[in-house]
């Protein structure tokens, strides 16, 4: 079966066409159908939160890709490439392009446990073989105010979606782990940073949204990034009990080992389909 999505850097409307056509596997059309359906659709008679993400896939601005496993090396290395070819074009692409990534099912990964272990597994891969050094512009130690993820040179904060989320609408997926990769100059370009009165001003019409269309109040973990007593880490992948998420920051951040260039050796033409 040819796909236009495992692997590679896809545009919306060539996923969907992927999807009407059945090119792609079982698991990749079930992603598409209830991502699209979280953000375009409404719970408890309110709209998804995040206007800006509900109205980028509206217009089709997203880029895609779909990985075949949580915890294979090989997946993982096209993983870091796609993500290269993404930080290469997605400013020319749209001023909201961020890159949806949809990870296969694993039987293993079933309680909440697992899947914080799964995206920081993932993660620590990622920067393990960054091809580009850590910004010297953010810190390294995950447990300071202005730090965040990295990758490519550039600060990104991923989101996640998964299936343990039954209580938390927002955050809700059904199939199996979703990552959005937003790269900090996404929320720049649309001045919705926190130290931005519009910024300010959407952040408090989301968490207003939230807690109707959740139907419970919103996580104690949101927070702005470079906030003292607020912390990037713990917001990629909400906790839902407590006693199953992370104490302490899940990953190791060097500037200092040496790069590797396997996620830039990895064919790709660089261009979402």
């Amino acid at each position: 079966m040819a796909n236009t999505v495992v692997n590679e850097l896809c545009t919306q409307s060539t996923l969907e066409q992927a999807v009407d056509n059945s090119r792609v596997p079982a698991w990749v059309e079930q992603h598409w159908k209830t991502f699209r359906e979280g953000l375009l659709g409404s719970r408890n008679e309110t709209p998804f939160p995040c206007f800006f993400g509900a109205e980028s896939v509206r217009n089709g601005e997203p880029l895609y890709t779909a990985v075949p496993s949580l915890t294979e090396t090989d997946a993982l290395f096209e993983l870091g490439s796609t993500l290269c070819s993404y930080l290469d074009c997605y400013q020319e692409y749209s001023d909201r392009a961020s890159l949806v990534t949809f990870f296969a099912p694993d039987d293993r990964v079933t309680t909440e446990a697992a899947y914080h272990d799964a995206l920081w597994h993932i993660l620590q891969f990622l920067h393990v073989h960054d091809p580009t050094p850590w910004p010297e512009s953010i810190p390294t130690d995950p447990d300071h105010a202005r730090w965040e993820f990295c990758f490519g040179g550039e600060p990104i904060f991923p989101t996640c979606r998964a299936p343990f989320y039954d209580q938390r609408n927002s955050r809700y997926c059904p199939i199996g782990l979703e990552i959005t990769f937003q790269p900090r100059a996404l929320f720049e370009s649309l001045n919705v940073t926190a130290d931005t009165d519009a910024g300010q001003h959407a952040r408090t019409i989301i968490q207003e949204r939230l807690e109707s269309y959740d139907g419970v109040c919103p996580h104690a973990d949101l927070g702005d990034w470079g906030v003292e007593g607020d912390r990037e880490w713990p917001q990629y992948m909400l906790s839902s009990d407590r006693q199953q998420a992370p104490q302490k920051p899940p990953i190791t951040i060097t500037d200092t080992h040496p790069r590797s260039t396997q996620c830039i050796d990895m064919p790709s033409d660089g261009a979402p389909r």
